[in-house]
């Protein structure tokens, strides 16, 4: 993501980098210090082991965990497993294991952490970007920064942080082809009044536009990381075609629909949805190039066994998927974390990934009980502001027609709605992550609101800058007290005790 103009300032970069460096520090220092796969880490990272060494994932022996983490990382089975999500999340963490080995807890969580910083990198130049200004930029790079569930997801390997990172960029690189499209329209229209030509009858054709393209095969990475990217693509194409629409209707244009749907609506559509899907499709190649990967011949041995090669292995992955989407719409075995969505915005049921107890003497216990665990809870207090800055948001979208809070909020649209229509499946609120750079966004935009606009009276200003600073110090302080137990820090039971804010999180 490029530094949008007008960030040229000494002290703006340091601001950016300070936060991104911040970010880096937090998710490596002691990335490695607990060598056990904690919670879903036991599929994606024996997953992503072994897509690189063969392709595909492969099947291990029952109870493989302590052989793999002692080291016996190439005890799997010669045969491909049944996995119920594409590959490319665990592409991801298999890189990380690449370079540093597979018997290296750092190696596991590598590639994932190092996603989480430059994630807060892309939120806080993402946001600057979209409301125009540098101090949101940093309140939105500062708080995703220290938050606890960004912060455990980018010390873990699970996808959905994954997830979120591609969408997250598709976002960015569809507000840069917004961008560049009004800045060219409006040189056309220009060029159009000084050569006389009636303005309202303009029909300007952008073109070949490479950014709104690369949106659509990083939204083809989201999907090819979970199924639910697709929502991403929905709304964020329905987003990038509303922008054009509003351009051109903004210059003049009489026609400015018909024109939108046939030269941005329709290009738009093959760029993103026919760039996703043949993204999608390459991301498969790994299982296409294999004769081990789970069904890979299943189209041979159920009816078609002299058919066309590519057609038949186009049949296996559609049945295969039809089996992975009926796992996924019957999946509602009862976990003791699991969490209805309606509750994810406050944090109400977090997820417990690890948790381990000890005594006096173990582990540099040095009190009678001693406690340690990695929670995916989120700064209670950027999560209840984040919730009541959606409504504030959707206030002054509505109040001021302010688009750039309705492209705040489409994230938002996409990445927690669809979750409403799933209230009896086993679903966790670690999902959110996926959706948090723009609850961020929402927050940091209604903090910018209480500072005031640049024009406003120096007093408002000044209580406003005030308040606003006094939150972001009591946050990080949260942050700080809640860093044991997002981190898996050995403490008194009683201080772990103390960070149970809710009945709950127990």
């Amino acid at each position: 993501m490029d530094l949008p103009r007008g960030l040229g300032s000494v002290r703006a970069w340091a601001g950016v980098i300070l936060v991104t460096v911040l970010a880096l520090v937090l998710r490596v220092y002691h990335l490695g210090s607990i060598h056990d796969l904690i919670f879903d880490e036991t599929y994606y990272v024996k997953d992503g082991w072994t897509l690189i060494h063969n392709g595909v994932e492969m099947n291990w022996p029952d109870k493989p965990d302590p052989a793999f983490t002692s080291g016996d990382v190439n005890s799997y089975e010669d045969s491909g497993e049944y996995v119920v999500h594409p590959p490319i999340g665990k592409w991801v963490i298999g890189l990380g294991m690449l370079i540093l080995g597979g018997d290296s807890s750092w190696g596991w969580r590598l590639s994932v952490a190092v996603l989480g910083s430059l994630s807060v990198l892309m939120c806080t130049l993402i946001t600057r970007r979209l409301f125009r200004s540098t101090g949101i930029g940093l309140i939105a790079g500062l708080l995703l920064a220290v938050d606890g569930l960004h912060l455990v997801m980018s010390r873990t390997s699970l996808l959905d942080l994954v997830l979120m990172f591609f969408a997250l960029a598709a976002f960015g690189a569809l507000l840069i082809d917004r961008d560049r499209f009004r800045e060219k329209l409006a040189r056309h229209a220009a060029a159009a009044v000084v050569r006389g030509e009636t303005l309202p009858l303009l029909g300007y054709r952008a073109g070949f536009r490479p950014w709104r393209l690369s949106a659509g095969i990083l939204l083809g990475l989201a999907c090819s990381v979970k199924w639910s990217g697709i929502y991403f693509l929905a709304i964020f194409g329905i987003m990038t075609v509303l922008w054009d629409w509003w351009a051109r209707r903004r210059v003049g244009e009489r026609r400015w629909m018909v024109n939108g749907l046939f030269r941005d609506a329709v290009p738009a559509f093959v760029a993103m949805v026919g760039g996703a899907l043949l993204t999608y499709l390459v991301s498969w190649t790994g299982w296409f190039a294999s004769d081990k990967g789970y069904m890979r011949n299943w189209a041979e041995e159920n009816g078609h066994p002299d058919g066309n090669p590519v057609v038949n292995a186009l049949r296996s992955l559609l049945h295969y998927h039809s089996e992975a989407y009926d796992f996924h719409i019957h999946l509602d075995s009862p976990h003791p974390y699991q969490a209805n969505p309606l509750g994810w915005l406050l944090q109400i049921r977090p997820t417990n990934f690890y948790y381990r107890s000890y005594d006096y003497g173990q582990m540099g216990c040095q009190v009678e009980k001693c406690a340690s665990q990695v929670f995916s809870v989120g700064n209670p207090l950027i999560w209840w502001l984040g919730a009541l800055s959606i409504v504030v948001v959707i206030v002054v979208g509505v109040w001021k027609r302010d688009g750039r809070a309705w492209a705040a909020l489409a994230g938002i649209v996409a990445g927690y709605l669809p979750w409403l229509m799933y209230l009896d499946r086993t679903i966790f609120t670690f999902y959110s992550v996926v959706y948090e750079p723009w609850l961020i966004m929402c927050l940091a935009y209604a903090l910018g609101l209480l500072v005031g606009p640049p024009g406003a009276d120096r007093e408002r200003k000044l209580a406003g800058t005030l308040l606003c600073g006094s939150l972001l110090t009591l946050i990080v302080l949260i942050s700080a007290f809640f860093w044991p137990i997002w981190t898996g820090q050995v403490i008194d039971v009683r201080q772990w005790e103390w960070r149970m804010w809710l009945p709950s999180w127990t």
